[in-house]
């Protein structure tokens, strides 16, 4: 998978369509930036959170966004696969498979 391009397509549509619905927008990102604040639990916790629920839904653009969130935030490639070790314990088979997706989008956006 080119990374850069998929990523690039989808933060083009998404900002597309936040143009046709910017109440929407702008209440989803309220929501995201309140949800990720550091408190009981670290950004990064949580970034790590939604990885694995992005992998548990199969979320391909949600699996670029969160790994590239996680790479901002200094996750570490160990951190990455215990991360991924516990998505694919609880998901199966689907999960192991996009945990290798999560994997290879760490390392090109940690490269």
């Amino acid at each position: 998978m080119d990374w850069d391009a998929f990523m690039k397509e989808t933060v083009g549509n998404i900002g597309k369509l936040g143009r046709d619905m910017p109440e929407t927008m702008k209440g989803f990102t309220q929501m995201g930036t309140a949800a990720k604040k550091d408190g009981a639990l670290s950004e990064k916790t949580k970034e790590f959170m939604a990885l694995g629920i992005a992998i548990a839904t199969r979320c391909d653009s949600c699996i670029g966004f969160h790994v590239q969130s996680l790479v901002r935030l200094g996750a570490t490639l160990d951190e990455m696969n215990e991360a991924l070790a516990m998505a694919t314990y609880m998901g199966g088979g689907p999960s192991l498979a996009y945990s290798a997706k999560a994997r290879a989008a760490y390392e090109h956006f940690s490269a």
